[in-house]
């Protein structure tokens, strides 16, 4: 069996703590990102992907 996804951290860009864990296809190449909220910072936050 082939695996198809991997799994990554998603990253706070202002205090840089992986909050949150995801997964993403092999063949992406896009840098994922996404608005989460950091409750070290509490607020609503920009994360990008980080490798696992």
């Amino acid at each position: 069996m082939k695996i198809k996804e991997r799994y990554i951290f998603l990253e706070c860009t202002t205090c840089s703590n992986r909050n949150y864990t995801t997964h993403k296809r092999l063949k992406a190449t896009y840098k994922l990102e996404k608005k989460k909220y950091c409750p070290f910072c509490r607020k609503h936050t920009g994360h990008k992907e980080k490798k696992l």
